[in-house]
């Protein structure tokens, strides 16, 4: 299906934050983590407080372009003109998740067998790993109310995030919000990771859980080693990568 380039249409900036979104799209299919086309990233628009961009309801994430994401308001009035429209339980989460926290720029969530498997456990994200330490001192949890179609649900999805830049919403999946949209991605990759080791390791024998105290400097450490979370090391590989593999989300 053709769609017509924004690129003359919208600012730089918006172009920009246009063709990182598709790539992050993008990447999330290359790694894995999609769920047909169930799921959701959405980014700021720069310079507005409430508007933000999210994927075409019925694409694949590898099909995404920066030209195909739609523009919604905080009503859920799509902006952009376009024969998809907005997947109402994505605008609802990451609508609620804009709202309540001006600091973040990207919200992304994710259906994964290893996540919604960790979910579903009482005891969460246990300390078990590198990758769980990191995430444990911003690390939150929102109970499951089914499908996320209502808006009476915000209130309690956004008192739960608190501060946090790690969601698990019980029995469904996770979610990450960062400054930018590479922290976004990097931090599930982090996510993701956990969970995955934690399922295999519980395959095993008994689990050597980590002491509280690594906790207090884990983030801060990934943060030096990562440069900064999504940070100047592993964005650039990233796209790099994407452009071998799966290139034209930028148009």
């Amino acid at each position: 299906m053709h769609i017509p380039s924004l690129k003359e249409v919208v600012s730089a900036e918006e172009w920009q934050l246009r063709c990182d979104l598709a790539a992050c799209y993008r990447l999330v299919a290359l790694h894995g983590w999609t769920d047909l086309v169930f799921t959701h990233i959405s980014a700021r628009l720069p310079g507005d407080a409430h508007d933000f961009l999210i994927n075409p309801y019925g694409l694949l994430f590898d099909e995404i372009t920066a030209s195909s994401l739609l523009r919604v308001d905080a009503d859920g009035n799509q902006l952009t003109e376009s024969p998809f429209t907005v997947n109402r339980a994505g605008f609802v989460i990451h609508s609620a998740i804009h709202a309540a926290r001006p600091d973040i720029q990207c919200v992304l969530h994710t259906h994964t067998r290893a996540g919604v498997g960790v979910s579903a456990q009482q005891g969460g994200v246990l300390p078990i790993s590198q990758q769980s330490m990191v995430i444990q001192g911003s690390l939150a949890y929102h109970d499951y109310e089914g499908i996320a179609l209502r808006d009476e649900e915000k209130p309690r999805l956004q008192a739960d995030l608190g501060k946090a830049n790690y969601l698990m919403l019980r029995n469904h999946g996770l979610l990450t919000a960062g400054t930018t949209i590479a922290d976004a991605f990097l931090a599930m990759y982090i996510f993701e990771s956990a969970c995955q080791i934690q399922i295999a390791a519980q395959a095993g024998g008994p689990l050597t859980m980590l002491d509280e105290s690594i906790q207090a400097t884990a983030e801060a450490d990934a943060r030096a080693q990562t440069g900064g979370i999504g940070g100047r090391f592993v964005w650039p590989a990233l796209l790099r990568k994407l452009n071998r593999t799966n290139p034209g989300y930028d148009v």
